[in-house]
């Protein structure tokens, strides 16, 4: 039996965003504190939204002091802003990371403690304030998962953070939206969506609604990734990538992921890389580990990605894919860890920390072929080799 989490409402095409104050009204919203990022500030979405609120008689708020990988601290701000005033929604506006944090920030700013105190294995099911996401990244699909990613950066553990109350009231999915974001954005977003697809897919949680989604993802995100990245202003490509993320993200919050995002955490917990990026970086080797546990999966995989032919047959279905996977990380510019700025030394000394930290998230337990310790640190020492 599956059991099925969705936001209530999404809006989904170009122009969504417009329908924001009509579903604050739905939701019987009418202060919202937005939660997003300089980014946003600077490319004029703010701006935006607050006029298109303001047009409407809307009073808003702002937090932008969101970062890439959110912490704790960083989050602070945010959920105090929310325990002194009268806000009655969040408003989520960005990639991953704002939309991580204002999940966290609803629940922290209702029922208070610290992150720390949410963490998996708890079940986080009580409603925080009605949380609307809009993502402006082809990637997380954090809009519609019942998931929140915060970083304890005294331990440099990042948490998983599970349970119905993160989980959207809506999503505004509108791909006009990420028409200006760069390439390397677009990359290690889009990577990270094709790494939800896969991995709910093969999941032991799998369940048929979640590989409908699944399948679905990966065949408007395998012929679309490298057209986003190399013509940003292909709306088509766009398009396709935004409802391709959006599928992947409901695949995986009602399937989980497994171990690239197991063993990804720890490395942009440690050494800041983006979570997109580390998951690129894992990904063509843990899915070589893994492929004897699930090889049938995994060609269907291929097959949906367009990286092999449907009469391909299992073994050569999956030397494509793994080819593939591959190319696509040459063809983005993935950078290795060395490449990034990895300390090799420091890497090796951390490395069984992070694999104890990767097992603790649950994720690996997931996969396929489930790992111990010892495998994951080998995965590990492979990303040198």
């Amino acid at each position: 039996m599956a059991s099925v989490v969705l936001p209530r409402v999404m809006e989904v095409g170009p122009g969504a965003l417009q329908k924001l104050p009509e579903l604050l009204a739905t939701f019987g919203c009418k202060k919202p504190l937005l939660v997003t990022d300089k980014m946003m500030v600077q490319l004029g979405y703010l701006d935006k939204v607050q006029t298109l609120l303001a047009a409407k008689g809307i009073a808003s708020d702002v937090f932008a002091d969101t970062v890439p990988e959110p912490t704790a601290a960083s989050i602070q701000a945010g959920v105090d802003k929310v325990r002194a005033g009268d806000f009655d929604a969040v408003v989520a506006l960005g990639g991953g990371s704002p939309i991580d944090s204002a999940k966290a920030i609803a629940i922290l700013g209702k029922f208070g403690g610290v992150i720390n105190d949410y963490r998996f294995p708890r079940q986080v099911n009580e409603a925080g304030l009605p949380i609307i996401a809009i993502p402006t990244t082809a990637g997380t699909g954090s809009e519609a998962t019942r998931f929140t990613i915060i970083t304890d950066e005294k331990t440099d553990e990042k948490l998983l953070c599970a349970g119905v109350g993160f989980m959207p009231v809506a999503a505004l999915i509108d791909y006009e939206l990420t028409l200006t974001v760069p390439p390397r954005t677009t990359a290690d977003t889009g990577i990270d969506a094709m790494t939800h697809a896969i991995e709910a897919y093969v999941s032991k949680k799998a369940s048929p609604y979640s590989d409908s989604q699944a399948l679905a993802a990966m065949g408007l995100i395998g012929p679309n990734l490298r057209r986003a990245y190399h013509q940003g202003d292909d709306k088509a490509a766009r398009e396709a990538m935004m409802l391709g993320a959006s599928l992947a993200g409901i695949a995986f919050s009602n399937a989980s992921v497994a171990l690239v995002h197991g063993m990804s955490r720890p490395i942009g917990a440690f050494f800041h890389v983006p979570h997109g990026l580390s998951n690129a970086m894992l990904l063509p080797a843990v899915t070589a580990w893994s492929i004897p546990a699930a090889a049938e999966r995994y060609a269907d995989c291929a097959r949906a990605l367009g990286f092999a032919h449907m009469d391909d047959p299992t073994e050569l279905a999956n030397q494509k894919l793994l080819a593939e996977l591959v190319a696509i990380n040459t063809e983005l510019k993935v950078p290795s860890p060395a490449d990034f700025g990895i300390d090799k030394d420091r890497f090796f000394a951390v490395r069984h920390t992070m694999a104890e930290q990767a097992l603790a998230s649950g994720s690996p337990g997931n996969n396929p072929r489930v790992p111990s310790a010892e495998d994951i640190v080998t995965l590990y020492e492979q990303l040198w080799a």
